[in-house]
């Protein structure tokens, strides 16, 4: 049996270990990454996603080897202006930042001041891909025409919204969550998710009581959307508990790129991934 991965799920799940509810180790993180990098499914795998606080702190140093060329996703949990501070450890260490994601506000605050302040490091960072986590409440839709704008003059940035948490209100309903990526749609606009995506259909956490949207229906969700599918449509796929429809919308687009959606941060990647061969979506085994 094959296991080459299809084109429409590559570097779909970046590496969230140490983040919740994983909260692996540092080191135990940086070891699993570099087996899933060098497993058969490592076309799945994004970078190993790490705070820029990690980094400051000098944890990061003892673990790489310059040789090996580490890549790594930063979440700018220091604030925007420090994060070129936390980049400037990297280049010593051997290691790339592959990308950078920060939350420009909290629910309820405006994000174009930090939106605005975000993009201007952007112009900054030598290309360096930036995606901005933009909560779903005030000021949403500007700050996504901001993004648009901003892109439009050659600024690598992109969206990033938060599908779970620790809490109710971060999870989005399925109208909200197909409104954002219609809105994204619509002005060609690249994003990314996290939080809550572990299984590829939507279910029902027993130990937390939340509703949990799942990767597969948010690919059968941004596929439609990407045809011209309505808001409607979009939410209707985004509510679907039943796998079968989710991979038929699928069919014929495996060695396709996905649309819009640049994937989701798991702490989690053999989850994700036993789902995708459960679905036949990828083919292969593992070893535990």
């Amino acid at each position: 049996m094959s296991t080459q991965l299809p084109t429409l799920v590559a570097g779909l799940v970046d590496d969230a270990a140490v983040f919740p509810p994983g909260n692996a180790p540092l080191s135990d993180a940086m070891a699993a990454h570099r087996l899933h990098r060098a497993a058969w499914y490592a076309d799945l795998v994004g970078p190993l996603l790490l705070p820029a606080s990690t980094i400051t702190t000098g944890d990061l140093s003892p673990l790489v080897d310059p040789e090996e060329s580490f890549a790594i996703g930063v979440i700018g949990d220091t604030g925007i202006d420090r994060l070129p501070f936390a980049l400037s450890f990297l280049p010593p260490l051997g290691v790339t930042a592959r990308q950078v994601e920060v939350p420009v506000a909290r629910r309820g605050e405006d994000p174009q001041p930090g939106l605005t302040e975000l993009v201007k490091l952007a112009e900054r960072l030598d290309g360096l891909p930036v995606y901005a986590e933009i909560p779903l409440t005030f000021g949403l839709m500007a700050a996504l025409d901001a993004l648009a704008d901003s892109r439009a003059q050659g600024v690598p940035v992109a969206a990033k919204f938060r599908t779970g948490g620790l809490a109710a209100e971060l999870f989005p309903t399925p109208a909200e969550l197909a409104a954002v990526i219609c809105a994204c749609r619509d002005r060609d606009l690249p994003f990314k998710l996290t939080a809550g995506l572990h299984h590829a259909v939507r279910h029902l956490d027993p130990e937390t009581g939340f509703t949990h949207h799942g990767f597969g229906n948010v690919l059968a969700a941004t596929l439609a959307a990407a045809e011209g599918a309505s808001v409607g449509a979009v939410a209707e796929l985004l509510t679907v508990r039943d796998e079968r429809p989710l991979v038929q919308a699928t069919d014929g687009r495996h060695d396709a790129a996905r649309p819009l959606w640049v994937g989701f941060g798991s702490c989690s990647i053999v989850e994700p991934l036993t789902d995708l061969i459960r679905l036949g979506l990828v083919n292969g085994g593992f070893e535990a």
